[in-house]
């Protein structure tokens, strides 16, 4: 495989996205007014990820998508990497699907219990669970250093 390139998305380049979330992930609404992370193969999207405000201090990461043909090399795993060097701490929350639990583990979030989620969190993690959706709610804890 080529080199990999990240960027955080210019919102001008939104329409790239819904292209590739419509062909990928067709549920998702990437927003204007949230981070987006992109991973890119000789100028080609291949992986995306979003953070979305939610109240005045903290980050929902949702809307993580690799292309198809892609998955399972790791491309994931490297635009999360990159994503705890420009966007990850303490204040980002994610839905884990609990097949993908395991996947943000590696990545230094950790499961926690709705009843210590901060007020705007949970009541989206309840409003999501009563939806029907198998998640898990789980906080990014930076790595311990020396």
């Amino acid at each position: 495989m080529d080199h990999l390139s990240f960027e955080m998305l210019d919102p001008l380049k939104l329409p790239l996205v819904q292209r590739f979330y419509k062909q990928h992930y067709p549920t998702a609404k990437p927003k204007r007014n949230e981070r987006i992370y992109t991973a890119s193969v000789a100028n080609q999207l291949c992986a995306v990820v979003r953070f979305r405000h939610i109240g005045t201090s903290h980050l929902l990461l949702t809307g993580m998508a690799v292309a198809k043909e892609l998955r399972a090399q790791g491309i994931g795993h490297q635009l999360l990497n990159y994503c705890e060097t420009h966007v990850l701490n303490q204040h980002v929350f994610c839905f884990a699907y609990r097949h993908l639990e395991n996947f943000y583990y590696q990545h230094h979030f950790v499961v926690q219990s709705p009843q210590v989620l901060p007020a705007e969190i949970n009541h989206l993690y309840q409003r999501y669970r009563h939806q029907g959706r198998d998640i898990t709610p789980m906080r990014y804890f930076p790595p311990f250093q020396n």
